[in-house]
Formats: C-alpha cells, sequence, structure tokens
C-alpha cells in the first residue's frame, strides 16, 4: 500500500497506446502519430503495445498483460470506445491527448472512467513527460532535460513554452505535466503525487483556476511542506466587488485571498511569467536559503547598487563580510576593492578574486546566498571566472545566483554555469528577484505549521448557543443584515469589547438616553438598508449635551429621508463616545471569497478605509502567531508605537479581538461579510465603536467546518483514559510540534517493534517522514497520539514530569474517499495495557465521523500479537494476494 495511486498513471511499468491505425496515416491525428513516433524511439523500456479499437480476439491475451497506462490519442468519436478497451484489458489509468472536447463528451468519458476505476488524466491535455523514465506521452514535444524540478501547467502553451526555455538554461525535470480544462485528475491530485515523488525536488505551478479548495490546500499544503512550491496564478479579477454590503467587501479582492492562501500552504507565489522562469532557473540550485540576508559580490559599483535597491524594494536585507571575515578576505583582493555592503572587487577582478570572495561568503554566518555579478571588461576572462564558480560551487553550502550583465562575451560564460547548475541571469534586478521567491519559501513554512483550534484555549469560552439564536432568528425573519445592535450583541457574545449602544425611536427617546450614558456621546442612524452612514450624513460625533442630541436627531432624520426616501428607518443609535483621545482608528473585517471561503483582514480604519486601502490577509483558523503576522503585515502598524506624542498601543488587546473574530469566523458559518470599523486602540486596551455584519444560510458538508479551506485543529478530539494499574493517558491529536517527541518514540522502540510498522531496520524517522507524519492535513487524514507524563524523581526531594508519546494511531483517507487505511504502534513498554484496542477504536471513530465506510490495513503475517488485536476488534483478517507476507485486515465502519 506504500506505492502511490498515481504510479500507474505517472510511473507506469507497462503501457498501451491506441493512436490509430498505423498502416493508415490519414486516419491518424497528429498527436497520435506524435506520441507513437516517441514512444517507440524515446528510449521507454517498459513494454509497449500498439492497438486499434477495432481489433478482435485478443482482449484476453492483454487482460493477462494487465497494462498500467493506456494512453489515447484519437479522432473525437473513438474516444469513447478506447477507453472501454482500455477498462476491458485492465489499465489502472488513462491519458487522452487531445483537444476540443466538449463537456457533453467529456462527462461521459469521466463518468467510463470512474465505473472502471481508471484515474483519467483528460481530456483536453497535452499529456505529460518523466524525462528519467524517458516516457514522453506528451503533445510538447521533445522531452525534457532529466532534472529535479516538477512543472504543472493547467495552460499546454505554458508548458511548451517553459520546456523550450528549458533547453538553452540548462534545467531539467523530473515531470512535466500539462493539465487541461476537463481532465479528471486534476491538479491537487497531481500535486499529491509529486509531495511523495523522490525523483522531484521542487515544483513550479501554472495556474488558471481551482475546483475544490480545501482539496487544493490540502494537497498544497503536503506538497509544500515536502519540497518547495511556486505558483503563477493567472486571471486576477479587479480587487473589491460593487456587491459588498461592507468595507472589507469592497476592497479585499479574489487576488488578494489567493496570495494569502498560498502563503498559508506555504507555497509562493510569483507575479509574472518572467518570475516564473527565474524561480525555475533559482529552483534549479542544490541549496535553498534559510533566510532572506544575501551577499553580493561585483566587479563594479553600478551593478551592485541596482541589486542593493532592488533588494530592499523586496525587503531582503543586503549583509556584509563581519570584521573579522572582511580583515582576512582583503589581503586577497586587489588593493581597490570595496568589502562594504556591496563586495565590489573593482575594475583589476580576475578568477582568484571571485574565487576567495565567495568562500569568505561561504563561510560567514550572516550571510544566506550570495549573488556573484560580472561585467564584462576588455581584459576579462568571463569564461574563465565562470569556471572558478563552477569548480567551487560543490563546496559552497548556500544558493549561489549569478548575473553575467551583457549578451556576446556573455554567452560561453553563462553555458558554463548552466552546465554546473548554478543558475544565470541577465540583470542585477532579475537575480534578486530569483533570490527574494525561493527565500520567501522558508518564510511561508513558518505559517505552513500553525495548526490553530477553532476555540482561542487562551480566552474565556465564548456564548456560541446565544450567538447562533441571535444569527437564526435574524435569517428566520429573512433578513441579511444585521443592525448595529444586533451586530454589537453577537461581538459580545465572543467577548469583543463594544461601547454601550442604546436604540432610540424619538427625539425625546435619545435625550433620555443620552442623560443616562453621560456627555459626550454619538449618535448613528440605524437601518438596514443603509451600507454607509457618513455617505447620508448619518452619523453625528460629540454631541455635548441635551439640546445637542434634539437638534442633531431632527436634522438627520431630515437629511436622510430626504437623501435614502426608500430606506427603512429603525431610530438612531446613542452610545459614549470612545473616551480614548490617543487612540488610533483601525479595522478588522471579514469577507467571503469563492473558492476559499471567509476570510480575515485587517488596516487602517475610519471613513477613507475604501481610499487608504491599507489591508493585510489571513485565512482563519488564526492562532496569536499568525494575528501577530496579521498586524505587522498593515501598513498602519508604525502607528502603533510611539506615534506623534501618543504612547505605545496595547497590542495584546488587538490581537484577542483579531483571535475572537476568528472564533465567530469558525463556529459561524452563516456569517458572510463583517466590518468592525472603527476599532480604536490605546494604551489601555481596544474598543469597538461600530460593526456591521451580513449573514446567510450556511454551506452544507461532512465536517464541523464546511465552509473553511484550511480545517483548524480537532481539538474536541482530546481524551484522557485511565490506564490498567493505574495511572491515566491523554489522546489527541498529533501537532507540529510533536517532531521531536515522534523522534524520540520511534528511537525507543524494539528493532522488532520498528520492522513491524515501517518493515523497514531504520532506526529513527528521516526529517522528511517527521514532517509528513506530524504536518497532516486534518481534512483528509488523522494521526492520534498518546501522551503520558513521567514523573522523574530529584535530588532536593521533588519530581519533574516530562511528556512522551507512548502510542500512535493514524488513517489516510484513500482515493476513493469512502476508504480509509491505519497504521498502529505502541510503546513496548505499554503492551498489554489495552492501549491499542483503545488507540485503534479512537482512530476508527474519528473515520466514523468522517463519513468513512471501511478501514483497512497490511499487518506481516508474523506480526501474531498485531493480527490477535484486529480480531478481537472484529476485523476480517484476509490473505493479501500481491505479497504472501502480509495479511490484509478490513472492518466495516457502519
Amino acid at each position: 500500500m506504500d506505492r502511490h495511486y498515481l504510479n500507474p498513471l505517472f510511473s507506469p511499468r507497462s503501457v498501451v497506446v491506441f493512436a490509430g491505425n498505423e498502416n493508415d496515416p490519414a486516419s491518424q491525428v497528429s498527436y497520435g502519430r506524435q506520441i507513437a513516433e516517441q514512444l517507440r524511439n524515446g528510449g521507454y523500456t517498459g513494454p509497449v503495445r500498439f492497438l486499434d479499437i477495432g481489433m478482435t480476439g485478443t482482449l484476453s491475451e492483454l487482460a493477462e498483460a494487465k497494462f498500467d497506462l493506456a494512453i489515447i490519442a484519437l479522432p473525437h468519436d473513438q474516444l469513447t470506445a478506447a477507453l472501454e478497451v482500455a477498462a476491458r484489458i485492465e489499465s489502472k489509468a488513462a491519458l487522452i491527448v487531445s483537444s476540443g472536447v466538449d463537456a457533453k463528451l467529456a462527462a461521459q468519458l469521466h463518468a467510463v472512467a470512474r465505473q472502471h476505476g481508471i484515474y483519467l488524466l483528460g481530456p483536453n491535455c497535452m499529456g505529460f513527460q518523466r524525462p528519467k523514465l524517458s516516457l514522453n506521452a506528451s503533445a510538447l514535444g521533445p522531452i525534457a532535460q532529466s532534472g529535479g524540478l516538477a512543472l504543472v501547467s493547467q495552460s499546454g502553451a505554458v508548458s511548451s513554452s517553459i520546456l523550450d526555455w528549458a533547453v538553452k538554461n540548462g534545467v531539467g525535470f523530473s515531470a512535466v505535466v500539462a493539465l487541461g480544462p476537463n481532465t479528471s485528475v486534476d491538479i491537487s491530485q497531481v500535486l499529491d503525487f509529486l509531495a511523495d515523488d523522490r525523483s522531484t525536488q521542487s515544483i513550479v505551478v501554472y495556474l488558471e483556476g481551482i475546483r475544490n479548495a480545501r482539496r487544493f490546500m490540502s494537497s498544497l499544503r503536503a506538497a509544500a511542506n515536502a519540497k518547495p512550491v511556486f505558483v503563477l496564478k493567472a486571471g486576477r479579477k479587479p480587487a473589491g466587488s460593487t456587491a459588498a454590503l461592507t468595507h472589507s467587501g469592497a476592497i479585499v479582492g479574489s487576488d488578494d485571498v489567493f496570495d494569502a492562501a498560498l502563503q498559508r500552504a506555504g507555497a509562493v507565489r510569483v507575479r509574472t511569467f518572467v518570475q516564473l522562469f527565474t524561480a525555475a532557473k533559482g529552483l534549479s540550485a542544490r541549496n535553498l536559503p534559510v533566510g532572506k540576508r544575501l551577499a553580493v559580490i561585483s566587479n563594479g559599483g553600478g551593478p551592485g547598487v541596482l541589486a542593493a535597491d532592488w533588494a530592499d524594494e523586496l525587503g531582503l536585507e543586503m549583509v556584509a563580510l563581519e570584521p573579522d571575515a572582511a580583515a582576512a578576505l582583503a589581503p586577497e583582493l586587489s588593493p581597490l576593492a570595496s568589502l562594504q555592503s556591496v563586495i565590489d572587487l573593482g575594475e583589476e577582478a580576475e578568477p582568484g578574486h571571485y574565487r576567495a570572495a565567495i568562500k569568505a561568503c561561504a563561510k560567514a554566518h550572516n550571510v544566506d546566498g550570495v549573488l556573484v555579478i560580472l561585467s564584462p571588461k576588455p581584459e576579462l576572462d568571463t569564461a574563465a571566472v565562470a569556471q572558478a564558480l563552477a569548480d567551487i560551487h560543490p563546496d559552497v553550502g548556500k544558493p549561489l545566483l549569478t548575473c553575467w550583465m551583457g549578451d556576446e562575451r556573455a554567452a560561453a560564460a553563462r553555458q558554463i554555469l548552466s552546465r554546473a547548475t548554478i543558475p544565470t541571469y541577465r540583470t542585477p534586478e532579475a537575480a534578486v528577484d530569483a533570490f527574494h521567491n525561493i527565500a520567501s519559501f522558508h518564510q511561508n513554512q513558518q505559517l505552513l505549521h500553525q495548526t490553530p483550534p477553532p476555540l482561542s484555549p487562551q480566552l474565556a469560552n465564548p456564548d456560541l448557543e446565544g450567538a447562533r439564536i441571535l444569527v437564526e432568528s435574524v435569517l428566520t425573519e429573512r433578513r441579511k443584515v444585521l443592525t448595529e445592535m444586533e451586530s454589537k450583541a453577537l461581538l459580545s457574545a465572543f467577548h469583543i469589547p463594544v461601547t454601550k449602544t442604546i436604540l432610540a425611536r424619538s427625539a425625546s427617546e435619545a435625550i433620555l438616553v443620552a442623560n443616562q450614558l453621560g456627555y459626550p456621546v454619538a449618535l448613528k442612524i440605524d437601518s438596514p438598508d443603509i451600507t454607509h452612514k457618513s455617505d447620508v450624513h448619518g452619523v453625528a460625533l460629540n454631541l455635548q449635551n441635551a439640546a445637542a442630541v434634539r437638534d442633531t436627531w431632527q436634522d438627520m432624520m431630515a437629511t436622510v429621508a430626504r437623501l435614502r426616501p426608500d430606506a427603512r428607518i429603525n431610530g438612531v443609535t446613542i452610545q459614549n463616545m470612545s473616551g480614548k483621545p490617543q487612540g488610533r482608528e483601525l479595522y478588522i473585517g471579514v469577507t467571503s471569497d469563492e473558492p476559499f471561503g471567509p476570510v480575515i483582514s485587517f488596516g487602517a480604519g475610519g471613513t477613507m478605509i475604501e481610499l487608504i486601502a491599507d489591508r493585510a490577509i489571513e485565512l482563519p483558523p488564526l492562532n496569536q502567531f499568525l494575528a501577530q503576522r496579521l498586524i505587522d503585515r498593515a501598513r498602519c502598524v508604525e502607528t502603533l508605537g510611539n506615534w506623534r506624542g501618543a504612547t505605545p498601543a496595547h497590542r495584546e488587546s488587538l490581537e484577542q479581538i483579531l483571535l475572537r473574530v476568528s472564533e465567530m469566523v469558525c463556529a459561524l458559518p452563516q456569517l458572510k461579510q463583517m466590518d468592525i470599523n472603527p476599532v480604536i486602540v490605546d494604551a489601555n486596551g481596544s474598543l469597538v465603536v461600530d460593526a456591521r455584519i451580513v449573514i446567510d444560510h450556511a454551506p452544507h458538508g461532512a465536517d464541523n467546518f464546511p465552509h473553511l479551506a484550511i480545517l483548524p485543529y480537532p481539538s474536541e478530539r482530546e481524551q484522557e483514559w485511565p490506564m490498567r494499574g493505574g495511572g491515566h493517558y491523554a489522546v489527541r491529536p498529533i501537532r507540529p510540534g510533536d517532531a521531536q517527541m515522534l523522534q524520540d518514540f520511534v528511537r525507543r522502540m524494539s528493532p522488532e517493534s520498528r520492522y513491524f510498522r515501517f518493515v523497514s531496520t531504520m532506526r529513527e524517522l528521516s526529517v522528511k517522514m517527521l514532517a509528513k507524519f506530524t504536518l497532516i492535513d486534518y481534512d483528509r487524514e488523522m494521526a492520534l497520539v498518546a501522551m503520558y507524563r513521567e514523573r522523574t524523581p530529584t535530588e532536593d526531594g521533588g519530581f519533574t514530569e516530562t511528556e512522551r508519546i507512548i502510542g500512535v494511531s493514524r488513517y489516510v483517507t484513500n482515493p476513493d474517499q469512502n476508504t480509509c487505511e491505519f497504521s498502529l504502534a505502541i510503546a513496548d513498554e505499554f503492551n498489554g495495557q489495552g492501549l491499542g484496542s483503545r488507540m485503534m477504536l479512537s482512530i476508527m471513530d474519528v473515520a466514523r465521523s468522517k463519513g468513512l465506510s471501511q478501514i483497512e490495513g497490511l499487518v506481516l503475517t508474523n506480526n501474531a500479537p498485531m493480527l490477535k488485536l484486529m480480531r478481537s476488534l472484529e476485523f476480517d483478517v484476509r490473505k493479501y494476494e500481491e505479497d504472501p507476507d502480509f495479511r490484509l485486515c478490513v472492518r466495516s465502519l457502519q
């Protein structure tokens, strides 16, 4: 069960080809002739059989052969018949290379594939290449050079362009997949495969659209956790929506949300086609940076300054050698060299000078990457410098990027650098761009490892029942926009501090309320039909007495009636002024995106919010790290410190409101848009002055959070159980921070137990395996760990408590989305205490709650204790036809 389900498609052991009658070339389509020629002469070593759908009497023979992959390149009217034949000869995967197939025929082909359990890539797909296998099953031209970069593109034209570019730039590929608009195997499944593919070291994606945000985020997170992923997204939409009922809905565009989603998934976004090329070239380097500190080596001041300017624009840190390192390097360079922020080797630079400077930067602890710039000089052998870099490259241990400026005199040098897999660019800005893209990968990995729960454990529990009753009562009245009073009541249910607000329906009531609250007060029109109160002069501030309240009431009602005669008016709300003269006006918003669902935005607030357009965006759920990062990314963060005589603002209170908003988004799928504007923060805390909330009926789904693109940490699965003989242990879902404890758990296992679990003699988990086992997507898999607290006596008579993992149960959903595969491991010293039964029952409960119908797993035939446990839990223990050393254990979850 270790083979990926798409192996028959992308790593087939045998291929059958439907490309028409080779004796009648006129009956073949051009794709068919091209693919047939490539498979005959391309060097693929597996069995290849060419068939015509009109054949007779050979199906029984072919069924015995069981070809993994069927490649179909035929006229449209023959595609369905060919796919049916592929099913009858038990092909596990199929590729249809075609164009112009309409949606009706595509749906028919998908139905045939589903009926027979075939993984179908296509139709309207240009195919794929697997250079390491010498398999060119595409209409993209000659097969690419072999390498570690995978390209996934939803455009065949983009794929062929990148392949053509890669030839001259020496970039090799592990896989090239050109998806089309009607393919059954989609981009999420391809990313799943590439995440596990050992020959793929990094991934570049050209994306035009996605079908399912949850699946896309799940697969993208899994891929980015295993290797760098860079994405170019086409088809950006204009920011904002004319139908938005809140400020945040107006200023947050779908492209902003896509940006936030990619960052949260640990991937890196590139903005232009050129940047996609530079990122692809940068990924061909052997090493990736762990920070944003760049050292620049140049033989001229101007190009170095250009690099420095662009690095500053992108937020990179230009670093110089530390004084000791600079002093040691200086004697090896020309007397004219300068070792300031840019290492300028001077006009007399030669290969030895470059070599010495690169060695110094490679040893420097404050340098994460090195950019070498060369400007052609009359007596400088640019090829010799390039060869010096090629010789030293294996020992650098950090990203080494180059910029060979010029054209004719740089051609030979660029070839040398490309052969040595050293990325080279024509301009300093492009080189700095490339470093920024690959350095951003490390930063986004921090976001990938955040797994917040739906409710913040450090905050008091909200009144969820009261909040839901309020929302449902508004929907029952067939309203979608909450009044200000209702909006603030909903915020209060989540313990968000709001100004005390009372509705008055007459001028006399307004005076009584204002006298009761105390002056100064603010008056605001209350209407479900008026989105922005200021637009109709529906806000009055700092009213100091009863006469001002009476006059303002009358003026406001008259003005609103004149400007919006159609609007329903509930009255006017009266509230105290915030009492924060040094407060900063900020906004916190929620808007819903298609397809990523709700997003949380933060920025500068007030009446000019759309004009200022200061926004930072994050996908829920949030934890404190994500809330802090969200605040730091907004331009208004500079006002939260010492600002024009005001003392620093109370950031923690702002973070708590963001966490509370995240709770609202997770708990209330009906929440579609929300404006908290302004929220006023000063040194004493934060206070919400105004709020507007838009709701609608909730989507339906298999879990509690069908509206979220990222599933929260399932804290509701945390349980405590007694242990035989005394004591207790806790069972909870695994977290990314459990990596070291999981490694210790594996190291403590006996060699026999490790072999039973991993079918390997390994003594510990690799870094990649640890990441894969601890950073999981709770939507499609679950790992439960049993946590045990050990008490160790200390010399002073006390005790120290340490927590350790003593058991792990896990399931992963199978591609059919209906069944799952399990695994189980228990610490040797805790065997026989009922821990295995409890961990299996717990993981089965989770799988059952996800709607899965069956759980299965492989157990070694000689693992008698595990087989005994399986039978005690009513598993059906069967022979495993593919390997007699295993037994297949299966149980229904219904």
